[in-house]
């Protein structure tokens, strides 16, 4: 999704109060590292993160915020990686609050679409037409059902 914009289309935004691309990518980032280091161990909001400076522009390009945006996913997936089905179970902090570790990451997961929806929105109004959709494009539902029931009819015929 990010691929899609330039240089300056990740920092549009569409008034004073709204965020960029860029913010919300620093914002998803800095919370992925935030929750997900010492997952088990320790309280998801660390005393190192400042949230309020995740939310000023200082990215500078492209391949910045990439570098940026892989640090989060890489901390959350190699921390979901290593939990036990033992581990989804027990308890962990956040805020000080207490979650069900299963609770924790519903909590986190819906609060990273959240977000990524916001992202593809802010697209949206940037390229108009020009916006690749991540999923089935307006006007293209019915030639997708017959496209992937035409792929799978070995598979139906079989069951």
């Amino acid at each position: 999704m990010i691929n899609q914009l330039s240089e300056g289309e990740i920092h549009w935004t569409y008034n004073i109060e709204s965020n960029s691309v860029a913010l919300i990518v620093k914002h998803l980032s800095g919370n992925m590292v935030s929750r997900w280091t010492d997952f088990l161990t320790s309280d998801g909001e660390k005393e190192y993160r400042n949230r309020d400076e995740e939310f000023i522009e200082d990215i500078s390009s492209k391949s910045e915020l990439t570098i940026v945006w892989e640090k989060g996913w890489k901390t959350l997936i190699d921390t979901l990686t290593a939990l036990s089905e033992q581990d989804l179970l027990g308890n962990i902090y956040i805020y000080g609050e207490r979650h069900l570790v299963l609770e924790a990451i519903e909590r986190q997961i819906a609060h990273y679409a959240y977000h990524a929806d916001q992202m593809v929105f802010i697209g949206k109004q940037i390229k108009d037409s020009k916006w690749e959709s991540l999923s089935i494009p307006k006007g293209k539902s019915e030639g997708y059902l017959n496209q992937m029931l035409d792929k799978h009819q070995d598979k139906i015929n079989k069951e």
